[in-house]
């Protein structure tokens, strides 16, 4: 670790050592955050972008403030839903994330 700190704040490799050696190991943490933590952040949003595309009348869906509803109508980016006692609410489609279709209601 003292070594990498070594490259890269001097920029300079240590004697006998090559510099494509010095850098592996910065290149290996960039492949690890990479594969851990960014990969599977871009395929969740592109799952739920999808989702949003295949939003239905009458799917169950809950919103980002956890309002749970039905939809009733869909525009190009909004929609209305029908919460509980009939109320209807015009929410943005950025705003759900969940189908609750396959969940049992109570």
């Amino acid at each position: 670790m003292l070594n990498l700190l070594n490259v890269v704040l001097m920029g300079q490799p240590q004697e006998g050592q090559s510099p494509l050696m010095s850098f592996l190991p910065l290149v290996l943490i960039v492949v690890v955050f990479y594969f851990f933590m960014i990969r599977p952040q871009m395929k969740r949003q592109k799952d739920l972008k999808k989702f949003r595309e295949e939003l239905k009348k009458g799917d169950k869906i809950v919103t980002t403030g956890g309002i749970y509803g039905k939809i009733i109508e869909l525009h190009e980016t909004t929609l209305i839903m029908e919460v509980e006692g009939q109320s209807r609410l015009k929410i943005d489609k950025v705003a759900v994330i969940k189908d609750m279709s396959d969940v049992a209601q109570k």
